[in-house]
């Protein structure tokens, strides 16, 4: 069945703190015509220019996938692909005027619900997807990494993870489509390890983190003034560890809230490609720069298919 491309039928505004940089910025989605694509605009900058959305402009992914396109830097971005990804939009302008995307509450939850109050807006021109005719895969077997794209006419992901550790234990989570982004996927916030924190927090590496966005598994029993210490940087009375080796900053939204987060940025990291792909995708212990080598594979093989 043909689909047809989609906008959003107005703006909407967002504003926030980015997760690593701490700077505060402001966030306006705007429609775009047919064919456009999804694009970045720092409106802060002399000349307002333009930051695709595409695999090419990948500059980092060392604690998120950030773009670079002619020396001029969007960070952060893989949340809100992700979300243009589930709700199947594929024309906006994305301003912002700052670098670094507001990090919110850690998942899509507030983009897809001020998008749905607007709506999305159907086009004339028919979506492109893209497919593929052999398997790809990259891996990194001393990671316990693996990444497959197997061939199909439909779009399912699978995402399984396992850290070895008794605080985050196996889990894995299957969208069977992407029409079931929402409610399956889009308010799985990120999660980091207490250790992880800790060492970010001391090198002042989340300058923009509070605990109100992020799930903090406690991989190691810590000394109470540690977890005092970690209530004093984030500026909160009290920190505690719960029965289910987390801190009491958030309860789980799921069971397997984690694996279903490690879906939204693979789907988000992956809408970089710039059309959606139909195909089979099993990826095990995905991460971004994992996401992104697989989608870089991936398109020297796609073929475009209406």
């Amino acid at each position: 069945m043909t689909q047809k491309q989609q906008t959003i039928a107005a703006e909407v505004a967002f504003f926030g703190r980015g997760l690593h940089t701490g700077k505060l910025a402001n966030i306006t989605i705007k429609p775009a015509p047919e064919n456009h694509g999804v694009v970045f605009q720092r409106i802060d900058l002399p000349g307002k220019p333009i930051v695709r959305a595409h695999i090419n402009n990948v500059a980092d992914t060392s604690r998120s996938t950030n773009l670079r396109e002619d020396g001029v830097d969007v960070k952060t971005v893989e949340h809100l692909l992700s979300v243009c990804s589930g709700m199947g939009i594929d024309n906006v302008v994305i301003e912002i005027d700052n670098e670094e995307v507001p990090i919110l509450d850690g998942s899509g939850k507030e983009y897809v619900e001020k998008i749905q109050k607007v709506g999305i807006q159907s086009q004339q021109a028919n979506r492109e997807y893209y497919t593929v005719e052999e398997v790809v895969m990259f891996e990194k077997p001393d990671q316990g990494i693996e990444l497959i794209l197997m061939p199909s006419q439909h779009q399912k992901f699978t995402v399984i993870i396992d850290y070895g550790t008794d605080a985050l234990a196996s889990q894995c989570v299957t969208l069977k489509d992407l029409s079931q982004y929402v409610p399956d996927v889009y308010d799985s916030r990120t999660f980091v390890f207490l250790h992880e924190l800790q060492f970010l927090v001391k090198n002042n590496l989340i300058k923009g983190g509070d605990l109100n966005n992020a799930i903090v598994f406690v991989d190691k029993k810590p000394k109470q003034e540690e977890l005092d210490q970690l209530a004093q940087f984030f500026g909160v009375g009290d920190v505690q560890v719960t029965k289910n080796g987390t801190l009491d900053n958030v309860k789980l939204r799921y069971l397997n809230e984690p694996a279903r987060h490690k879906l939204l940025d693979l789907i988000g990291d992956l809408f970089l490609l710039g059309k959606p792909i139909k195909g089979d995708i099993i990826a095990k212990k995905p991460g971004h720069f994992a996401n992104t080598e697989f989608a870089k594979l991936i398109a020297e093989v796609m073929i475009p298919k209406k």
